[in-house]
């Protein structure tokens, strides 16, 4: 077992990540993992993420607040979608994904995502 106390939760930079604080509660510097990591943010009022894609496969769930998802898969005309408290949301490896704060309240996220594959041969 690793337990990770918010107290002692490593912060992160997320690149093209504005007005956020990044946690780490598993996996790379907060602990063991072989699979996946956790993380958590705190996305202040205007805070966002700019419209990114992604390799690995990424799982947000709101736990406080309001927050606009922003999705894009090929380019294909844009969907947005409000989550409220304890929805969730899936984007898909390539899915080109942004997360926004368009309230005047403090938006907290968890974050689920595959560790990186190892660098081959």
């Amino acid at each position: 077992m690793n337990v990770t106390r918010l107290d002692a939760a490593p912060a992160y930079e997320a690149p093209n990540h504005f007005d956020m604080r990044c946690l780490r509660l598993q996996g790379k510097e907060a602990g063991p993992s072989a699979q996946m990591w956790m993380g958590m943010s705190q996305i202040l009022p205007g805070g966002h993420t700019t419209l990114d894609g992604s390799a690995m496969e990424k799982l947000y769930l709101v736990l406080e607040g309001q927050l606009t998802l922003v999705g894009e898969v090929d380019g294909q005309p844009r969907q947005e979608q409000v989550l409220e408290r304890y929805d969730s949301a899936r984007f898909a490896p390539g899915e080109k994904r942004q997360l926004i704060n368009r309230t005047n309240r403090p938006v907290l996220v968890a974050l689920v995502m595959a560790n990186a594959p190892p660098a081959g041969p």
